[in-house]
């Protein structure tokens, strides 16, 4: 059988599999995260930490001294990674300077409570937290209160579409880069790239048993939400081998027939996580995330 990922995908997989544990102990996941090595990101031009009402921050501001007579920018308050069980600030440090130094908004980095020690709804209230300060503090930052969009990736990503259902009055957009959506784990991309494709079926069903909540609560798993009708604009960028690719489409058809404005992009031959990986894909998908956050 021919392997869907491309072979540098392939080779980079393999060696990331390799160093990565099994679920199960989330002391040793978080220092496998901790030792790993990573790429700097761009320079930017302020990048300082902060305190939302209790909250750990960093803004990235690629340009702290706007024109005064320029409109306010974009500003994007983002949600990491990691099962809900590890990464942090540091760990997606580079992905949150790139982000900021090609779109030109101002990104605020949320550090939020993490599973096991605090299960749901310690992430969401503090993502909600997060967003209320961003706004409050929005025009200090020469942004536009009306231009605030929620993202992150993976289960960060669930975080950002959660905080829209909460707030959708709050938020201009959401960009979801291949989040988990449904704790039922029950599409087909699930059983077709269970194993050999670095985000296993096995680690994601354990990440869902550590994050807690009920399953069918729509603050839990989004795509389970009755009525998705008046939320923001979507962006949903995916990868073709990820046990989390179904779900992602699933949510944006549900987003389109509620009328949203959703687009997808869906990156073949890359596997989940690919963003923070020096292949082509994922320069294309931060290329765009960046017009779509300018858009």
């Amino acid at each position: 059988m021919s392997d869907s990922l491309s072979p540098a995908a392939r080779r980079l997989c393999d060696l990331m599999a390799a160093a990565f544990p099994g679920p199960g102990d989330p002391h040793a996941l978080r220092a496998a995260v901790a030792a790993g090595g990573r790429a700097p990101g761009p320079a930017v031009a302020d990048v300082h930490d902060d305190d939302a009402c209790g909250v750990p921050v960093r803004v990235y501001d690629p340009r702290p001294d706007p024109d005064p007579g320029a409109p306010g920018r974009p500003l994007v308050v983002h949600f990491h990674g990691g099962g809900w069980v590890m990464c942090g600030l540091d760990t997606h440090d580079a992905g949150c300077r790139r982000l900021a130094a090609a779109s030109g908004a101002v990104v605020v980095s949320v550090d939020y409570r993490l599973a096991p020690e605090h299960p749901w709804p310690a992430a969401p209230d503090d993502a909600l937290t997060a967003l209320l300060w961003a706004r409050s503090r929005a025009a200090a930052l020469g942004c536009d209160p009306d231009r605030i969009i929620v993202a992150g990736d993976s289960s960060g990503g669930t975080l950002a579409a959660v905080t829209a259902l909460r707030a959708p009055e709050l938020v201009s957009g959401q960009l979801l880069f291949y989040p988990p959506l449904d704790a039922a784990m029950d599409t087909p991309s699930v059983a077709t790239y269970a194993r050999g494709h670095f985000h296993t079926a096995a680690h994601m069903a354990w990440y869902w048993d550590q994050y807690g909540g009920d399953p069918a609560h729509p603050h839990v798993s989004p795509l389970r939400a009755p009525d998705l009708t008046g939320l923001p604009r979507a962006l949903i960028v995916l990868a073709d081998c990820d046990v989390l690719r179904d779900e992602g489409l699933a949510y944006a058809r549900r987003l389109g027939e509620a009328g949203v404005d959703c687009a997808v992009q869906l990156h073949p031959g890359v596997f989940h996580g690919f963003l923070g990986t020096p292949l082509p894909a994922a320069g294309a998908a931060y290329a765009a995330a960046a017009a779509w956050i300018r858009g």
